[in-house]
């Protein structure tokens, strides 16, 4: 890709996932773009790291959760960028959302609609160009509903399946590549009390590596830790009458 046409917009911009993919886009001489819904929060992570690596960012306002904006959003941006990045999520309250219909809504619209909408917004502006590339950070709960999180693992398998359908119709003389990321464990600030199997847990870096690498070698479908691939097989093979009976 040329140098003059190395740009990232990273959707969902705030959060610990986004801002290490940020810091590994312009690590790399990347324009960033991030956009998200609090203009304070994208201003203190793109100040930071423009520090760290000297590259100017931009912040955008997006509230994923509104998609009539979604629109002028798009027409807003200085460019449409080469990359559009969606680390949209949200993990909610599993229990909550069980009896609060409210809770639960907005698990599956903030990780499923929202990002769908408009990535498939940008898809339809990248096909009238002739090139880009859609990322969209999935889940490996997506794999397989869990009682344990339902509302979500059912939003991110929506998320998976959409951006299956996606690069399966771009797949031929688009000049559209879509990738979808499935980080696993990942250690933030939610999850530092946590107790989580070292070998199945990623650092937010590891995350955004993986995108630039991912992005570098044309993947298709990427699990952040190569060993998720293998336990997922292993929970999508087992037949229901052995799952439904496990606590997971």
């Amino acid at each position: 890709m040329a140098e003059a046409k190395k740009t990232v917009l990273i959707l969902g911009g705030s959060s610990e996932i986004a801002r290490a993919t940020a810091l590994t886009f312009a690590q790399g001489r990347w324009t960033v773009r991030l956009a998200g819904r609090s203009h304070r929060e994208l201003q203190r992570e793109a100040d930071d790291i423009s520090v760290r690596t000297g590259r100017t960012l931009t912040i955008h306002q997006l509230d994923v959760l509104d998609h009539g904006s979604f629109v002028a959003f798009v027409d807003a941006l200085p460019d449409l960028p080469d990359v559009v990045i969606s680390v949209v999520g949200l993990l909610g309250e599993q229990p909550r959302a069980e009896i609060d219909l409210h809770h639960a809504r907005k698990i599956m619209r903030t990780n499923y609609e929202g990002p769908a909408l408009i990535l498939s917004l940008f898809a339809e502006r990248f096909a009238g160009r002739g090139h880009g590339v859609i990322v969209g950070i999935s889940s490996v709960a997506g794999d397989r509903g869990r009682g344990s999180k339902y509302f979500y693992a059912s939003a991110k398998a929506g998320l998976t399946a959409f951006l299956s359908g996606l690069r399966n119709r771009l797949a031929i003389n688009s000049g559209i590549h879509v990738m979808t990321i499935k980080p696993g464990f990942v250690r933030t600030r939610m999850t530092e009390h946590t107790q989580l199997p070292p070998i199945l847990t990623a650092a937010p870096i590891e995350v955004g590596e993986a995108v630039l690498k991912g992005l570098n070698r044309r993947r298709d479908v990427i699990y952040v830790r190569s060993l998720w691939f293998f336990v997922m097989l292993v929970i999508r093979l087992m037949p229901e009458r052995i799952f439904k009976r496990l606590k997971l």
